[in-house]
């Protein structure tokens, strides 16, 4: 118990840590630029660039475009409009009391398209953000051209422990409240397959919005309202064609989940990267990148009939 104690003393003492600068967050030094637009209520901030079929980025629970920053640029060069955004309550959109449930999301995610001109696109999920993308993918399938499930949350078979444990609501406050940047760099590194990859401006980058007065209300709010058991048994009814991508050492979401996952997909072809963790987007970008920009350009709008029995080791 002493023990555990120092744990959490450390991690709550950590959250003085100064955190960078909003002047220095992504995308600061890239050609890219961060514009806000408010929808449903919610000031979002996001980045667009290039031009061709759009292509929706939604990162993960506790991240940001920050995600995505070895992705948007390849895929706007190879012809696409590449989209990421901070979604509510993360990054460095608003963090409202409420608004964190699956469908608030799904009309949130539609509403920014609208806002964009965006009639249809490719949208990419990694994590939570792939439980969001699949049940956008269910309620607006006349709005997904293809869908792209990186490690992703929700998938129909049952909630993580740990996530279950921390929406219970004296755990999610105990939860919400850890938030130093020790214990921002710990989680990240354990998404890793190969921690040492993280890197201290990778930590900052990431621990500079959980550090925001308002992030623990609406992390509470997430771990309350976000059912990541939703799409159990409906997965079938998502008819676009999907690639599932999996990182072989994900100890967050395991591969099996995927495989599952895969199988239940009517359209879905499963691919994995070796090596890599949860953080797949992070850990393995020029993989991601490369299996990405193929399902964009050969896989949509008609791959061939579900591959998810093929497993391709990368």
């Amino acid at each position: 118990m002493r023990a555990v104690a120092a744990v959490v003393l450390a991690a709550l003492g950590a959250c003085r840590d100064a955190p960078l600068p909003r002047a220095k967050l992504y995308p600061a030094g890239t050609a890219l630029q961060a514009r806000y637009v408010r929808v449903e209520g919610t000031n979002i901030r996001y980045v667009d660039t290039g031009r061709g079929t759009p292509v929706i980025f939604l990162h993960g629970l506790g991240a940001s475009i920050y995600a995505w920053r070895d992705i948007l640029g390849p895929v706007a060069a190879a012809g696409f409009r590449a989209v990421a955004f901070d979604n509510r309550g993360f990054g460095l959109s608003d963090k409202p009391a409420r608004g964190y449930a699956n469908a608030d999301y799904v009309r949130l995610l539609g509403t920014l398209m609208d806002s964009l001109e965006i009639t249809d696109a490719v949208v990419v999920g990694h994590s939570m953000g792939g439980a969001v993308a699949a049940e956008f993918a269910l309620a607006h399938p006349d709005r997904v051209r293809g869908l792209v499930l990186i490690d992703a949350a929700g998938m129909g078979v049952g909630t993580p422990f740990v996530l279950r444990l921390a929406g219970w609501p004296l755990v999610g406050r105990i939860v919400s409240g850890l938030r130093g940047r020790w214990i921002t760099g710990r989680l990240l590194r354990s998404m890793y397959a190969d921690p040492r990859k993280v890197r201290e401006e990778d930590v900052d980058q990431y621990y500079a919005p959980v550090a925001g007065p308002d992030f623990g209300r609406a992390l509470r709010g997430v771990l309350g309202a976000f059912r990541f058991d939703a799409l159990r048994g409906r997965l079938g009814g998502i008819g676009r064609p999907t690639l599932v991508l999996w990182g072989e050492e994900d100890r967050w979401i395991p591969l099996w989940m995927g495989r599952a996952a895969a199988l239940e997909l009517p359209r879905a072809a499963l691919l994995t990267i070796g090596k890599a963790g949860h953080a797949l987007p992070e850990e393995a970008p020029r993989e991601v990148t490369r299996d990405l920009i193929a399902f964009l350009q050969k896989g949509v709008p008609a791959p061939p009939p579900n591959l998810a029995n093929l497993l391709s080791t990368q």
